[in-house]
């Protein structure tokens, strides 16, 4: 119900902040602030999502959990849809979603509200080599690999 609530107000709410703004300063003033806006919101955007990237590439080749950074990486990527969005409000929303520590409350907040749990198995090293058991066919080299017939197609 949240859901469409926001796709119903938000539309709404920019529409009567490009009635105010541009009642108040004039259309064309209007217009090069919301595409100037998106093009700042590009770049900043571009160079947090780069910086992101970087952040959770760092932390899979650490053997860290990546978590933070790949929230970080969907708000940035949250901000830049926002603020390619033309209006007032989805600008605001993004820009804020651009500041770090606006990025760790929404954060924080999610992680009050989410809980995960995690199933599956867990290796441990005390355990032994790892075993696959499995069945095999031995194949006679010399007829295995002859050219242009793979066995998977008809010729």
């Amino acid at each position: 119900m949240w859901l469409f609530i926001a796709f119903l107000s938000v539309p709404l709410i920019e529409i009567a902040l490009f009635i105010q703004v541009g009642g108040f300063i004039g259309l064309w003033p209007t217009l090069a602030i919301v595409v100037l806006t998106a093009i700042l919101g590009t770049l900043l955007v571009r160079a947090q999502g780069l910086q992101a990237m970087a952040d959770i590439q760092n932390a899979l080749s650490q053997t860290k959990n990546p978590t933070e950074p790949l929230a970080h990486g969907a708000m940035i990527l949250f901000s830049g849809a926002l603020l390619l969005t033309p209006g007032f409000f989805t600008d605001a929303v993004g820009f804020a979603l651009l500041i770090p520590a606006v990025r760790l409350a929404v954060l924080r907040y999610a992680r009050k509200r989410i809980k995960v749990e995690t199933q599956g198995f867990q290796r441990r090293e005390a355990d032994g080599p790892t075993i696959v058991e499995g069945e095999y066919e031995e194949i006679d080299p010399r007829t295995s690999h002859e050219p242009g017939n793979s066995g998977w197609t008809k010729h």
